[in-house]
């Protein structure tokens, strides 16, 4: 009898402690899956948008500086020959939102209004959007090697002289 015993609580031991074994593989994979989600922080990609000219195995920071340096060039010499004209010296500095998509494609979201501007220089937001139209052709941005869509906020300087 204390032999069956023995074995009886032996049994149920190991029938407690093995509960584990039989949790199913679906519901241990969502686990594991939800916890990888949580970990992964949403506002940051892997890689940013890339010019021709950037370099693919570049760290992220020389590929943001990349991009930027880039953008800004580009830009700069878009802007050079248009002359912001007001009745006044203004100073300014104005955002444009803009988005590349998963496909490396540029569309505009807004350019930020300066009233005296806009009065002055009706064209300046169609001409800044176009700017950024024409910019070449981007490999898009990367969040754990898939392509995503990522949204950038450039301040763009204007200065008008009387």
């Amino acid at each position: 009898m204390k032999l069956t015993t023995g074995i009886l609580g032996i049994l149920l031991g190991l029938c407690l402690v093995s509960c584990e074994w039989f949790v199913s593989r679906e519901s241990k994979t969502r686990e594991l899956v939800e916890q990888e989600m949580s970990s992964i922080n949403w506002n940051e990609v892997d890689q940013f948008p890339l010019f021709e000219a950037c370099e693919e195995t570049a760290s992220k920071p020389e590929q943001q500086e990349c991009f930027q340096s880039t953008l800004i060039m580009h830009l700069s010499m878009a802007l050079q020959d248009f002359e912001f004209r007001s009745d006044q010296s203004l100073t300014d500095t104005l955002y444009v939102d803009f988005l590349v998509d998963n496909q490396g494609g540029i569309s505009v979201l807004s350019v930020e209004e300066n009233p005296l501007l806009t009065a002055e220089n009706p064209e300046y937001e169609r001409m800044i959007s176009g700017t950024l139209r024409s910019l070449p052709r981007l490999q898009p941005a990367l969040k754990r090697g898939i392509p995503v869509s990522s949204r950038f906020r450039i301040p763009l300087v204007i200065e008008t002289h009387e």
